[in-house]
């Protein structure tokens, strides 16, 4: 059972479009991190996969009401886990 908790467990920027998920957790430091939680991707906050570029940067996500945008870096370092 640990081993597919483990494979849900992924990067915002590896999922594809209309893919939902929570908020985990963050690899960012410092600034990137601040900025990451004031755009409100805190801890369990839930999300949908609106779109993504051909090659994946930016990506779009709805997230509490609204639309966000984030590049592919900044998404890279937001940890999530996919919902059921």
């Amino acid at each position: 059972m640990k081993e597919v908790q483990e494979k849900e467990n992924m990067r915002l920027s590896e999922l594809k479009k209309s893919d939902c998920g929570v908020v985990i957790g963050f690899t960012a430091l410092g600034e990137v991190r601040k900025r990451l939680i004031d755009m409100g991707l805190v801890r369990g906050s839930q999300f949908k996969v609106i779109r993504k570029a051909p090659l994946g940067d930016p990506i779009e996500i709805k997230l509490n009401g609204f639309l966000l945008s984030l590049r592919l870096e900044e998404a890279s370092h937001i940890l999530v886990n996919l919902d059921a």
